[in-house]
C-alpha cells in the first residue's frame, strides 16, 4: 500500500537535500544567493519555493535554539555524534514542530519516513524517538 504523502512533502525533501548540502559545505548561516542556485539546480518548482525557503531560512534563523531543545531531548546523543542526515531531518521537522501550524503527527510522520530513505536502517526510530519527546513539551 502506497503512502499518501502532505502537499508539503516536497518542500520537505527539498529542505532536507540543502540543510545537508549546507552540513557538508560548513555553511551554517542563511545565504539568499545559495538557496537561490539550489532551487535553480535542483528544478524546485514554484508551487514549493516558498515553504521550501520559509523552512531553510528559518531552520538558520533559530539554528542554535532549535540545536539546544533536539539535545535536550536526545539521551546519551550529541548533535555532534549523529549521523549528518539524522541531524538535518531533526532540525528540519524541530522547526516545523516549534514554528509552523502543521500538525504534529504530519511532521514527525513525514520525518520518519525521511529518515528512513536517506539515512540508515535504525533511522526513523531513533528520530521517532526524539521527535515524540520533543513534540510533549
Amino acid at each position: 500500500m502506497q503512502r499518501e504523502h502532505h502537499p508539503n512533502a516536497q518542500s520537505r525533501e527539498w529542505a532536507l537535500q540543502f540543510l545537508y548540502q549546507c552540513e557538508i559545505e560548513k555553511l551554517f548561516f542563511f545565504s539568499a544567493n545559495h538557496c537561490d542556485r539550489f532551487m535553480t539546480d535542483f528544478g524546485v518548482d514554484r508551487e514549493h519555493k516558498a515553504y521550501f525557503r520559509r523552512l531553510v531560512e528559518g531552520i538558520f534563523e533559530n539554528l542554535s535554539g532549535l540545536n539546544e531543545k533536539i539535545e535536550a531531548v536526545s539521551e546519551h546523543w550529541t548533535l555532534a555524534r549523529m549521523p549528518v542526515i539524522d541531524r538535518c531531518v531533526l532540525r528540519l521537522a524541530a522547526y516545523e514542530l516549534l514554528f509552523t501550524d502543521t500538525p504534529k503527527k504530519v511532521v514527525i510522520n513525514e520525518a520518519i519516513e525521511l529518515a528512513k530513505k536517506y539515512s540508515t536502517e535504525n533511522s526513523g526510530a531513533f528520530v521517532n524517538g526524539i521527535l515524540d519527546k520533543l513534540a510533549q513539551k
